[in-house]
Order: C-alpha cells, then sequence, then structure tokens
C-alpha cells in the first residue's frame, strides 16, 4: 500500500511542474517614423542614421502631465541627457541610464558639479524600462513636467540646452564620457516644440567646415593651374 501510494505522489507531481514566471515583455523598439511630427529627435552619427545605428539618439514626447524620453546609445555602459542653462557642463540636471553587471539597465538621476556628476537619490523618473542589446544601451522613462522648485531637478516647462553624453561603466558606476566635446544642442529645446534635428560626428564633419571646402578649392585650383 505504502508502495501504491508513492507512486500516485510522484505521478502527481510529474503531471503538475511547479508554475513559471509569466514571461517579460520586450522592450518596444524605438520608432524614428514619429520624429518631427509626435516627439521631437536629435541623431548623432553618421547620416541617415536610426535609434538602432546612431552613435547617440534621444527623443521626447509629452504625455499628459509628464515628458516621455527615449534615450540610445553605441555603447556597453551608459548613455545619458542633461538639461542645461548654457552650453557647459556644471550645474546641470542630468538622467542617466546605467548598465550594470547583472545586465540590467537602470534609470539614475545626477547633478553636475563642475566636471563630475553627483548621483541624486531623489529620482523624478517613472515607467522605467531599459535594455543592453546589440553593445547598446537603450532605456525609455517620464518625468514629470513641473517639479517643485529644487536646485538639482528643472521645470521642463521651461527651455533648457540639452547635453548629450554616453560612456562605459565600472560594476554599474560611470566614468567619463567616450568623447572629449560631446554634443550640445544647438540652440535651447522645447518640450513643446517636436524637431527632428541631425548633427554630424565628428567623422561626417571634416568635409563640411568652411576651412576644408576652402582647401579644397585651392587644392583643386592648384592642381587645375599645375597640370599642362
Amino acid at each position: 500500500v505504502l508502495v501504491f501510494y508513492l507512486v500516485i505522489i510522484y505521478s502527481d507531481y510529474t503531471g503538475y511542474p511547479f508554475p513559471t514566471a509569466p514571461p517579460v515583455d520586450p522592450f518596444a523598439k524605438i520608432r524614428v517614423d514619429d520624429c518631427g511630427k509626435t516627439k521631437g529627435c536629435f541623431r548623432y552619427g553618421k547620416p541617415g542614421c536610426n535609434a538602432e545605428t546612431c552613435d547617440y539618439f534621444l527623443s521626447y514626447r509629452r504625455i499628459g502631465a509628464d515628458v516621455e524620453f527615449e534615450l540610445s546609445a553605441d555603447t556597453d555602459g551608459w548613455v545619458a541627457v542633461g538639461f542645461s542653462s548654457d552650453k557647459k557642463m556644471g550645474g546641470d540636471d542630468v538622467m542617466a541610464c546605467v548598465h550594470d553587471d547583472n545586465g540590467r539597465v537602470r534609470i539614475q538621476h545626477f547633478y553636475n558639479v563642475g566636471q563630475w556628476a553627483k548621483e541624486i537619490q531623489r529620482n523624478p523618473a517613472r515607467d522605467e524600462e531599459g535594455v543592453f542589446e546589440n553593445n547598446r544601451v537603450t532605456c525609455r522613462f517620464k518625468r514629470p513636467v513641473y517639479v517643485p522648485r529644487e536646485e538639482t531637478i528643472v521645470d521642463l516647462h521651461l527651455s533648457w540646452y540639452y547635453l548629450f553624453a554616453w560612456g562605459p561603466a565600472i560594476q554599474g558606476s560611470i566614468t567619463r564620457h567616450d568623447i572629449d566635446s560631446p554634443p550640445v544642442s544647438e540652440r535651447v529645446v522645447s518640450i513643446y516644440k517636436y524637431e527632428d534635428i541631425f548633427m554630424p560626428s565628428a567623422a561626417y564633419q571634416t568635409f563640411s567646415s568652411p576651412f576644408c571646402l576652402l582647401l579644397i578649392v585651392a587644392l583643386t585650383f592648384y592642381l587645375l593651374m599645375g597640370t599642362p
């Protein structure tokens, strides 16, 4: 009788396995065809790049009392946007998406003190999600448009210069950004105006500067004049 009882228990166990955790919703890809229409975008890198191929990508759009941001960069560490009253680093409200050693992407809040970033425990981000795929850190989060007056958190209904940066992380802590002079928005950004702005990276700026164009014209003239 005991043996038969054990067989019944074993059969029940194998027939009813332990429940598994529900699947996690995949990260919805960033849509670039909405840029300039239902959201504002900044693209830095190769002409024609998108959220998966730009060196750096940022989008913003208003959703009720919040602003939703999407960030992506060609890095295995962190990607961030800073809100500044000028084009220089220092005294800036910064939101960063950081890839930690456990494979997670966390949204953190920083305040630039001079040339270094201090993490602020009060984090205005909500509805956070992020992913690290194809050697890129990508994230999406919301933060309120209006906040109580505080030095480290700006009101987004006002216009600010946007500072764009990305770089490596060590054990989930951000380190110096990848390039010496990270890109900055040419003018202050309003969350009430949606534009699709492209900024060529250094590799694609070579022949667009006035000096280089003048040099090309001079060399062409010299070659033509020097030809018998």
